[in-house]
């Protein structure tokens, strides 16, 4: 009974543990600078209050991002992952936002340890707990294939979210742009003077913009860092944008003219996507009409005559 006790236990801290390394994930940067912040201030009080030989602990969530991070690397270093798929794994993580260089280690090893403590876990569950299942190795492989699976879903819906942010802060920040160009601004510090005006409102377009300007400021020909926006992003209108500033400075045309156009462009399209599921309601709505709607009217008009048939019936 007492191993049965303990067996629990250490399965339930288990998938505790592995549920904090999957959640880090996408907050691994912000809580690194607030761990960075709190360790330095909290040593300086440590130096002052307590003994030499006193040493903080580090926190629980920097530890288990760390042991991720040093089995990803392993893994990286291993060579069992292509170059084609880490390229392919490093410019995704570029598109969530993520581009530290321990945000990559930090995936495969979280990857690696859900693919192989899930299925582990849920053995372990089963046999504990006695659960009676046939065949038992059916849950043990979709633990497997969950484990396999999550962390590719987080990092899709984070990919998403942070496309979807930067394509609605793009034509804004155009308008933005038309500005310090039309004030005489080159195109390098108007990228830098719009990025820092949209660090608060929208940090995906500031990330981006602040990108370019500085491969536009370190590369050799800055229509190369114009054009990077789109490979790097994968989205359409960052392609566009980068292919028609980059024809600007290449045939001299005015760069505010152009930037207007895209502007207007870009909320054209988005008006019209917003028609466009405006125009799908109808039809959606058709369903919980024919399921709710229809059958209340057809109980109104013909219960009465249903009533009066059903009474006229009995009275026979």
């Amino acid at each position: 009974m007492i191993a049965s006790n303990l067996l629990q236990i250490a399965l339930t801290f288990a998938l505790g543990m592995l549920l904090l390394a999957v959640a880090l994930v996408p907050m691994l940067r912000r809580r690194e600078r607030i761990d960075a912040r709190i360790r330095t201030v909290s040593t300086a009080v440590a130096l002052r209050a307590a003994p030499a030989s006193a040493t903080p602990a580090p926190p629980v969530g920097s530890l288990m991002a760390r042991m991720l991070r040093g089995l990803g690397q392993a893994v990286v270093k291993s060579g069992l992952l292509s170059s084609k798929s880490m390229e392919d794994l490093e410019q995704t993580m570029a598109a969530t936002g993520q581009r530290s260089a321990t945000v990559l280690p930090l995936f495969v090893g979280a990857k690696v340890v859900l693919f192989l403590g899930l299925p582990a876990a849920t053995w372990i569950g089963i046999t504990v707990l006695n659960i009676q299942v046939h065949p038992r190795i059916l849950p043990v492989m979709l633990a497997g294939v969950i484990g396999l699976l999550a962390p590719d879903f987080m990092v899709r819906r984070a990919r998403k979210r942070y496309l979807h942010s930067l394509e609605a802060g793009l034509p804004d920040a155009l308008d933005l742009l038309i500005i310090c160009s039309e004030a005489g601004l080159a195109l390098e510090a108007g990228f830098d003077r719009v990025a820092a005006e949209f660090g608060d409102s929208n940090v995906a377009t500031a990330a981006e913009l602040r990108i370019t300007a500085s491969e536009m400021k370190i590369l050799a020909d800055r229509r190369r860092a114009l054009l990077n926006m789109g490979t790097r992003t994968g989205l359409e209108v960052m392609a566009r944008l980068g292919g028609t500033l980059a024809q600007t400075i290449q045939y001299g045309t005015p760069i505010s003219q152009a930037l207007r156009v895209l502007a207007a462009e870009m909320r054209q399209q988005t008006l019209t996507r917003f028609e466009e599921k405006a125009s799908r309601l109808p039809v959606l709505l058709t369903i919980p009409m024919i399921l709710f709607i229809l059958p209340c009217i057809f109980l109104i008009v013909g219960g009465p005559a249903v009533v009066a048939v059903m009474a006229t019936m009995m009275h026979k």
